[in-house]
């Protein structure tokens, strides 16, 4: 196990859609600065941390699909222009892609107040984000496989992810993995999706919520 006295190579793996849809969204705090953000609560838990690298996996806003057309996509591109200028050494975007499923998939009508209904169904448009599992994945096991880092830190409440990081337990017995859930705390009242145990049980160090304090800045 790693020495704690010694620094910490570190590199943060963010889920982007998991940040957005577990924290960030119907709140102000889109144009967050997760370099920033996330350097400071992993360092607050693990001090030794020295932060090597952000990524960001996402996929890119659809004009067509977007609540604010070419606005939303002109945002999110202003964005993350933004980040790589701030941390031109440090942040790195790695982009997915939607498919557009147009075969009217069945799935279960949505009525208020009524539980799950198998048989009660509607045809649906899907947009599915594609590649960011997979990008995530191969880049957090590639990079600590060229053996530049002692701690990976995820942002993501995701359970896909348990795949990859059971690997690097498995293969990296020295590696430190921390976990920080993009959620809110138990105090705010906010109804989400609750903190993944199974995740949890594999980190080192996990983090279950952001406060909006953190998010203010």
């Amino acid at each position: 196990m790693q020495e704690t006295s010694q620094a910490l190579r570190t590199a943060i793996y963010i889920d982007g859609y998991n940040l957005y849809y577990g924290r960030l969204r119907d709140t102000h705090y889109k144009w967050l600065d997760v370099v920033a953000l996330f350097s400071q609560i992993t360092r607050s838990i693990e001090p030794h941390s020295q932060i090597i690298s952000v990524k960001f996996f996402t996929a890119p806003a659809l004009p067509k699909f977007s609540r604010h057309g070419e606005e939303s996509m002109r945002a999110q591109n202003d964005y993350h222009r933004a980040l790589e200028a701030k941390y031109p050494d440090k942040f790195e975007k790695v982009l997915g892609s939607h498919i557009y499923e147009k075969d009217g998939t069945k799935m279960p009508l949505y009525v208020e107040g009524n539980s799950f209904d198998k048989d009660n169904t509607v045809r649906v448009w899907r947009l599915v984000e594609k590649k960011t599992d997979v990008n995530l994945a191969l880049s957090m096991y590639r990079d600590v496989n060229r053996g530049s880092l002692d701690q990976v830190v995820l942002i993501s409440n995701d359970t896909d992810t348990e795949p990859v990081i059971s690997a690097l337990i498995e293969d990296f017995p020295t590696l430190k993995i921390g976990m920080i859930m993009p959620r809110g705390p138990q105090s705010s009242g906010k109804k989400g999706r609750p903190a993944s145990s199974s995740l949890i049980d594999l980190a080192h160090w996990s983090r279950s919520y952001i406060n909006d304090e953190e998010l203010m800045g």
